[in-house]
């Protein structure tokens, strides 16, 4: 087994679980290097404290999953063959004929899913692995730090060629569609998520959805994207003006931009994470617009775009060496539009290094 998978078996016994079912796509990948969505199929990692683990996937996706490096035991099943019955059966063989206590993904499993687990273990209990995977992931290895370093360059690629792409009248997806074509043509597979080019009073929308919305002289342009490298992935965000802009526009610019920075001279070990979050809402609340920050500062990056921890005002976790996450303050004003600026960074042994690097300084685009 992996260092991975040690460290969770022996988190197992410490808990007297009789195994653990992992169903997710992140975690069956961090503890496997095999990553698969496989929609409505199951994918599932069966971890013990003294067995080997084994993995249940589609068959079309054991060659896969072997070419990913997973080593162990693969249960392939057809579109006609019930999984849950070859899981069953494969614990039998580990003379696992009961089981009292069983460690699983709360979040993730679903009910249906959940139902299937009791029909064989009417006595079990379920109980949460998530506090115990969110423990496991959070501290990145320089393995994942390079990976998610080269994701970085990769947004700070997308939003060059986003910019690249405004003129007067193009539609915000027919940016979104230059940006992810430039991306597609450097190799990426994968956006993190929904590519987002906002234009004008839409820009005021922090989760907005691009479309045919025009370009036009004045328009605030917020970019927010990301790519999946290798399985990690990277979120920026960027707001550039169109052309000209107002004494309003400059105003929210700056004060997001110190936020963003202020909050950044503080990232390193030891510091509280709410106090993140609250050093960029007083710098926002004291400039006069404290209603329109709406959103948490930022969040964890790595497998999942956000992951633990929630970097909000009441978390009182402490910055940790190793750590990846995203500061992103923003100003969301309905008619005007909003400024958003947000980077990757991860925590070093006595700072930070912040990962996207595509120019920060209040831009003009002619």
């Amino acid at each position: 087994m992996n260092q991975r998978l040690q460290h969770l078996a022996q988190w197992l016994k410490e808990q007297n679980h009789c195994f653990a079912l992992l169903t997710s796509t992140a975690n069956v990948f961090y503890l496997t290097n095999f990553y698969t969505n496989p929609h409505e199929r199951l994918v599932g990692l069966l971890v013990f404290s003294e067995e080997e683990p084994f993995l249940v996937c589609p068959g079309m996706e054991v060659s896969q999953a072997r070419d990913a490096g997973w080593k162990g035991e693969i249960i392939g099943y057809s579109d006609s063959d019930n999984p849950w019955e070859l899981i069953h059966i494969s614990l039998k063989k580990r003379n696992i004929k009961e089981a009292e206590s069983i460690a699983v993904e709360k979040e993730q499993l679903s009910y249906k899913r959940a139902e299937e687990v009791i029909k064989r273990y009417p006595n079990a209990s379920l109980h949460s692995l998530e506090t115990k995977m969110n423990e496991l992931r959070l501290i990145k290895d320089k393995k994942e730090i390079t990976v998610l370093s080269a994701a970085a360059k990769l947004a700070d690629f997308g939003v060059k060629r986003g910019v690249q792409a405004l003129k007067e009248g193009v539609t915000e997806m027919e940016v979104v569609a230059a940006v992810e074509y430039a991306l597609k043509k450097k190799g990426v597979r994968e956006m993190s998520f929904s590519t987002m080019v906002l234009f004008g009073e839409k820009s005021g929308q922090p989760h907005g959805h691009p479309g045919d919305r025009k370009l036009t002289e004045g328009d605030f342009v917020l970019f927010d994207l990301g790519v999946r490298l290798d399985g990690y992935c990277s979120d920026i965000t960027r707001t550039v003006v169109y052309k000209k802009i107002n004494e309003k526009q400059k105003e929210i610019y700056e004060l997001v931009l110190k936020a963003q920075l202020e909050t950044l001279e503080i990232c390193k070990p030891g510091i509280r994470i709410g106090d993140l979050d609250t050093t960029a809402r007083t710098i926002i609340t004291n400039g006069g617009y404290d209603k329109c920050f709406p959103h948490r500062i930022g969040h964890g990056l790595g497998i999942d775009v956000h992951e633990y921890p929630s970097m909000n005002s009441k978390n009182d976790g402490v910055l940790q060496e190793g750590m990846v996450f995203t500061i992103e303050p923003g100003i969301y004003l309905p008619d005007l539009g909003g400024v958003r600026i947000e980077d990757d960074l991860f925590i070093t042994k006595d700072g930070c290094q912040v990962f996207t690097h595509y120019p920060k300084n209040l831009q003009i685009v002619t």
